[in-house]
């Protein structure tokens, strides 16, 4: 979906990884209900959309969307 800016208009999706030192085993239920608010508070404080959240034990992935202001890289 084309998202509309100020001056521009983009359609920008990035691929995140997020993994845990050494790769170990180290993300539960626990983990995984925290990284839901965090999602929701980072939605409500900036101008992103965080299309899909998810991983294993040992990682995490997160496909967003976010205004070109922003760096993505």
């Amino acid at each position: 979906m084309v998202q509309k800016g100020w001056h521009c208009a983009f359609d920008a999706h990035y691929h995140i990884v997020f993994p845990v030192k050494y790769r170990k085993a180290l993300l539960d239920a626990e983990v995984e209900r925290k990284l839901k608010e965090i999602r929701q508070e980072l939605t409500q404080r900036y101008e992103l959309v965080i299309e899909q959240i998810g991983g294993g034990l040992d990682h995490v992935h997160l496909l967003c969307s976010f205004h070109l202001k922003y760096s993505g890289g």
